[in-house]
């Protein structure tokens, strides 16, 4: 069982910055960012693999960044350039399947989420 804790939401101006962190029990081949607004469903944000791989959904890309300290077993994701549609539960998530992508029935392993506000 792998066990995810992030932390780092809050509310921002639009325009803002936000760095959300993952402490992971371990790490798995691929990690991953998701976020769900009310009445939406789930969405990848970005993943990254053990190689350093890392992947981007388009509304994201250019404004986040995913990273991981392997020291730390941390998972991070900085925020740039916030906008009110990014408004969500963001979610950190682990799979120990041999391959990545930004389907969220690929991932076994979940947080509990951490809020991100930004007010229009």
């Amino acid at each position: 069982q792998v066990q995810l804790v992030e932390s780092g939401g809050g509310s921002v101006q639009a325009g803002g910055s936000l760095k959300l962190s993952c402490a992971a029990s371990e790490y798995t081949y691929c990690m991953a960012w998701f976020r769900q607004a009310p009445g939406k469903e789930r969405e990848g944000v970005a993943y990254h693999t053990t190689y350093g791989t890392t992947s981007y959904s388009d509304s994201v890309k250019g404004r986040f960044t995913i990273s991981q300290d392997n020291a730390k077993k941390t998972l991070y994701l900085q925020m740039n350039n916030l906008k009110p549609e990014d408004t969500a539960m963001y979610y950190c998530a682990a799979s120990r399947l041999g391959r990545c992508s930004l389907a969220p029935d690929l991932y076994s392993f979940w947080g509990q989420g951490t809020q991100v506000t930004i007010p229009s």
